[in-house]
């Protein structure tokens, strides 16, 4: 696991990383190699969004509830930080106007990440400013903590302790695989880069490619950096659809692929400003995202036929978070005990609940054997 870190370390700077080039921050990248793929990224990109505005409104935020949970908690869970998805589910549905019974509060932390993501998704016409990243981190790290320990908060870092880096391996084993510009440039490097991100015409979906490495490789906070990225990355892929609603998410898919993620990232930040197998590896990856999102709209369809067809008949708010929960993640068997850690009941209660949907032809009793009885979701 990478561990992003302030470390005094003495190393070898010269040409070593992109940001030292002369010629820095003037990315160059081949279009031959890219042309194919970036007209088929922007072709499906819109067949998709053909597809989700045919559904009507009612569907569409249910596909952006699923959509952004799923990004939230992947984009989190790549830096280690892994959120509850009910209470993340809670807070979006919240702001899209659902009404999700059964479902908690969130906390402080995951408030905050669902700000900053509506923030970029919703505003994204919006120019990114200094100020605006400043609010991005602070809703992430509204304690002024990460984790145990207290972080620079709501501005750039100040490397303090010694130059900010990427590493790995245990304590004495250390492996250095970047190291970031001094703070003191910092005010620079995020001139440059809002001015780029605010005023240059480059195709929205090579941008976000592009916008990612290059804020990732400035790395300008001292925490929460990888998020941001992914944040940013998200606001110009809303530019590139049009729309503020989120279809696919690229963070579910940069999760899936993190090894290869990291490593690309390392190979990109070396070397020439030629970033041209970066921008080959995060379309390849946008593609599988918008392809992915196949199977979040039919989990919507399949969820919003089941309650038309039972939501008159099933009024239990038990019933209903269960319900909930095998429409969309549950694995393994469904058991009495099963049904009252979810619903959190007693186990009498549970299958008071189980026989009530047994009745309406809901469930069914499994036969396969076993100690525990079984059940099984017949939709």
């Amino acid at each position: 696991m990478l561990i992003f870190t302030a470390k005094i370390a003495e190393i070898n700077l010269t040409m070593k990383y992109i940001w030292q080039n002369k010629k820095w921050p003037n990315f160059n990248w081949d279009i031959k190699k890219l042309a194919d793929l970036l007209s088929d990224v922007r072709n499906r990109q819109g067949r998709l969004i053909g597809k989700m505005e045919a559904l009507g409104f009612t569907l569409q935020n249910e596909a952006v509830l699923e959509t952004l949970t799923t990004d939230i908690l992947k984009s989190t869970e790549i830096e280690g930080v892994i959120f509850d998805k009910d209470e993340v589910r809670s807070s979006i549905a919240r702001r899209l106007g659902l009404e999700i019974s059964g479902l908690p509060n969130a906390n402080r932390n995951i408030e905050g990440m669902v700000d900053l993501m509506f923030d970029a998704t919703q505003n994204f016409n919006k120019p990114l400013t200094k100020e605006r990243l400043f609010a991005w981190h602070a809703a992430l790290f509204p304690t002024g903590r990460s984790g145990l320990h207290k972080i620079i908060v709501g501005r750039w870092r100040n490397d303090e302790n010694g130059p900010m880096q990427v590493v790995s391996g245990p304590m004495g084993k250390e492996k250095v695989h970047f190291e970031a510009p001094p703070s003191e440039e910092i005010e620079k490097e995020m001139e440059q880069f809002l001015t780029w991100f605010n005023t240059n015409q480059t195709n929205f979906v090579l941008k976000a490619g592009i916008a990612h490495l290059w804020f990732v490789t400035v790395h300008p906070f001292e925490d929460g950096n990888g998020r941001i990225a992914r944040a940013i990355s998200d606001m110009l892929l809303a530019q590139s659809d049009g729309i503020p609603q989120r279809f696919y998410s690229m963070s579910a898919q940069i999760q899936k692929e993190r090894k290869s993620y990291y490593n690309i990232l390392e190979t990109s930040q070396k070397g020439s400003l030629d970033i041209t197998n970066w921008l080959v590896w995060f379309l390849n990856n946008l593609m599988k995202a918008i392809n992915n999102s196949e199977a979040v709209l039919s989990k919507v369809i399949r969820k919003h036929k089941f309650w038309n067809e039972f939501g008159k008949i099933i009024n239990n708010e038990r019933q209903i978070k269960v319900l909930n929960k095998l429409l969309d993640d549950f694995t393994g068997n469904l058991t009495s005990s099963k049904w009252a850690k979810i619903a959190k009941c007693s186990q009498d209660t549970a299958l008071r609940d189980i026989h009530d949907l047994i009745n309406k032809g809901i469930l069914a009793k499994s036969e396969s054997g076993g100690r525990s009885a079984k059940y099984e979701f017949k939709y």
